[in-house]
C-alpha cells in the first residue's frame, strides 16, 4: 500500500510515484520523509556517540600522558614502583577502550588528518623498536616529527614500554622498573604525542569551541587545531558549508564505517593471523594487534560495540539508522542486531594471548560470523541507497 502524503497527491499520482520509494515490506517511504528519519538518526549519533567516545579517549590520553610523566619523576626520584607503572597501563586500557569504540567512525579526521595511522599503526616493529631504543640510550638525536615513523608512535609504542610479556608469551603484566632515562624521555614524549592527537579528534568532531580550555591550549601550543567541525558538518548535511549533500550521504557513510571495521575485524585483525597459522601464504601469524598487554580479543570486541552503537546509538531511545531499517524492513534490522550481539559473543570466546590460539575452532568461528555481519550490512547500505 502506498502512502499519501497530500490530497493534491492523488490528482498527480505519476508524480507521487516517483516522489516514494517501494520497500521490501511493501509500504512506501517519501524522499522528505526519509530525509527527517536519517536527520533524527544523525543527530544523536553525533552527540550520544561520536563526541562521548573521543571524549572519553581524549580525557584518559591526557591521564595517560600526566601517569607517563609520574612514571618519569619517579624514575628521577628513585622511587618508581611497579604500582606506578600499572597505573599508566590501566589509563592505556581505558584510552584504549574508547579508540576502539570509535572505529567504526574513522572516517572524517581520523583520515583526512593521519591520525589513524598515527595512533594506531600496528604491529609493532618489536626490532625496529629495540632498535630505536638503543639508538636513544646512545645519545643519537630524534624526533617524533622528523625521523620516527608511525609504527614507532601512538598505541603500541606505548604499550610495549608499559607492558610485558612473560616468556613463553602466555601472560602480561606490568613493565618492571629497570627504564633508563632517555627511554622515559621516549614514553613522554609518545604519550604526550598519543594525548595530542586524541584531544584533535574530539576537538575536531565536538568543535573546538567545545572542548576545555586546557584541551584548546594544548592544540594550539601544537598548532594541530582542526580545519572542519566534523559533527557540525554531519548535523546540518545539505546546508551550506556541510561536506554531506542530504542526509541519506551521512547516513551512507555511517553505514559504510560500519562495514569496514567489521571487514577489518574478520579478515585483517582476526583473518590474517589466522591464516598464517594455517600456512597460507597470504596470512601472517605474529600479525597481532595489541599483544604486549593481551588486549587483543578486548580491542576486537570493542570495535562490534562501536557497530552497534553506530547502527543502534549508544543512548537508550535515540533515533538511529536501525529505527529506520526497522520502518523498512524490519527482517533485516532483526538479522543485523542479532549478528552484532553473535559477534560479539563469538569473539569472546576466543582465549588470550590470541597468538597462542589461532588455530581454534573458536577464531575461524568468530571470523565466519564477523563476516556473516558484514554481509548483513552490506544489505543494510543497499536499503539506505534505494531511491
Amino acid at each position: 500500500m502506498r502512502v499519501k502524503t497530500t490530497i493534491l497527491a492523488l490528482l498527480a499520482l505519476s508524480t507521487a510515484m516517483v516522489a516514494c520509494e517501494t520497500n521490501t515490506n511493501n509500504t512506501a517511504v517519501n524522499g522528505d520523509t526519509k530525509e527527517k528519519a536519517f536527520e533524527s538518526a544523525i543527530i544523536p549519533y553525533i552527540d550520544n556517540t561520536v563526541v562521548p567516545t573521543y571524549r572519553g579517549m581524549a580525557d584518559n590520553a591526557l591521564l595517560l600522558a600526566e601517569a607517563c610523566a609520574k612514571i618519569q619523576q619517579a624514575h628521577a626520584d628513585g622511587t618508581l614502583s611497579t604500582d606506578i607503572i600499572a597505573e599508566a597501563g590501566n589509563y592505556w586500557k581505558e584510552s584504549r577502550r574508547y579508540w576502539e569504540e570509535s572505529e567504526a567512525f574513522l572516517y572524517g579526521a581520523a583520515a583526512d588528518y593521519n591520525i589513524d595511522p598515527h595512533i594506531d599503526s600496528w604491529p609493532l616493529d618489536k626490532n625496529a623498536m629495540d632498535d630505536l631504543l638503543a639508538d636513544i640510550n646512545a645519545g643519537k638525536s630524534w624526533s617524533i616529527d622528523n625521523n620516527i615513523n608511525y609504527g614507532l608512535l601512538g598505541f603500541h609504542a606505548v604499550e610495549y614500554m608499559l607492558f610485558e610479556l612473560s616468556e613463553d608469551g602466555t601472560t602480561s603484566h606490568t613493565h618492571n622498573v629497570n627504564y633508563t632515562e632517555a627511554e622515559l624521555i621516549y614514553l613522554v614524549a609518545v604519550a604526550d604525542d598519543l594525548a595530542q592527537q586524541c584531544v584533535r579528534l574530539e576537538a575536531a568532531w565536538a568543535g573546538i569551541e567545545n572542548i576545555s580550555a586546557e584541551k584548546r591550549s594544548l592544540l594550539e601550543e601544537a598548532e594541530l587545531e582542526p580545519s572542519i567541525n566534523y559533527g557540525q558538518s554531519m548535523k546540518t548535511a545539505g546546508q551550506g558549508g556541510s561536506l554531506y549533500k542530504t542526509y541519506q550521504e551521512a547516513a551512507e557513510e555511517l553505514v559504510d564505517g560500519c562495514i569496514t571495521i567489521a571487514d577489518e575485524v574478520a579478515n585483517t585483525k582476526m583473518g590474517t593471523p589466522v591464516k598464517g597459522a594455517q600456512g597460507d601464504a597470504n596470512g601472517d601469524r605474529n600479525y597481532i594487534e595489541s599483544p604486549y598487554s593481551l588486549n587483543s580479543i578486548v580491542d576486537f570486541q570493542g570495535n562490534i560495540i562501536s557497530i552497534k552503537n553506530a547502527y543502534a546509538g549508544s543512548k537508550e531511545g535515540d533515533a538511529s539508522i536501525s529505527d529506520y531499517i526497522k520502518s523498512v524492513n524490519a527482517e533485516l534490522d532483526s538479522e543485523v542486531m542479532t549478528l552484532i550481539n553473535e559477534s560479539y559473543d563469538y569473539i569472546g570466546r576466543i582465549q588470550e594471548p590470541f597468538a597462542q590460539h589461532l588455530s581454534d575452532k573458536e577464531a575461524t568461528d568468530a571470523i565466519d560470523k564477523v563476516n556473516e555481519l558484514v554481509a548483513a550490512l552490506e544489505n543494510v547500505y543497499a536499503e539506505l541507497s534505494k531511491n
